[in-house]
Order: structure tokens, then sequence, then C-alpha cells
């Protein structure tokens, strides 16, 4: 099965290693993806982890968990990177997450930001 994210990798050849590790991840898209797939895992401590500690919302934690497991996750959809290479230390992504909730099909439609912090890619905040 290819991974949850979206790429032609097996999911411990793709986003497996960025949960595990998440100092392996390189890119900030390769960081967006791996979040993507830790919601449809409702993997809420990695989606602490590697969001940035000036933003991270820990609070919430146990609601966002409960919310990913609560809906069916169908695809993602990446639409635009900007900046985020290795060598960068801030970038975007823009995409669309799409899900089941309610019997209805629902997009989360998302320009997020990135930043590396400790030289790791972490989430900082996104804009609509």
């Amino acid at each position: 099965m290819n991974c949850y994210c979206g790429s032609l990798k097996p999911y411990k050849n793709c986003c497996e290693i960025a949960h595990n590790q998440l100092a392996q991840v390189k890119t900030a898209e390769q960081l967006m993806r791996s979040r993507y797939s830790a919601f449809v895992l409702a993997n809420g401590d990695y989606l602490m982890e590697s969001h940035h500690s000036s933003t991270r919302p820990i609070k919430e934690k146990k609601a966002i968990t409960n919310w990913a497991k609560s809906v069916q996750w169908i695809k993602l959809e990446v639409l635009e990177t900007s900046k985020g290479k290795e060598q960068d230390n801030e970038g975007t992504v823009t995409f669309n997450a799409y899900f089941y909730e309610n019997g209805n099909v629902e997009v989360i439609h998302e320009k997020s930001a990135f930043i590396k912090e400790n030289n790791t890619w972490k989430y900082l905040g996104y804009s609509k």
C-alpha cells in the first residue's frame, strides 16, 4: 500500500521514517506530508512534536486527535511549494486535504508556513 501522503512509496519507506525520527525530515513539503499522514493515523504526539514550540497547541492535542479519528481521510493534494528545501530555513506549502465528515466531502485548503527550529523543520502556522 502506498503512503497516506500520496507518494508512491510504502508508508514504512516514507512518512513512518519521519514519524519515528523528526530530524530525518529534509524539506518543508516532506514535513507537511508527514503531518497529513499523522492526521490520518491520529498521531497526536507527532503532530505536537512537529509543531513549532512558539505556536504548538499542546492544550488542544486531545481534541485534535479525537477530530482526526472522527473523519475519514481521502487524499492530499500538494498545490504549490515555495522555498522549504534542505538548505532553506523557511518555506510554505499550499495544499488541499480531503476528508469525509458527517457524510460530506470536506476540504482543508491551507498555505502552511514552515521554519527550522534547532535545525529541524517545524510547522509554524497557516493562512487560508
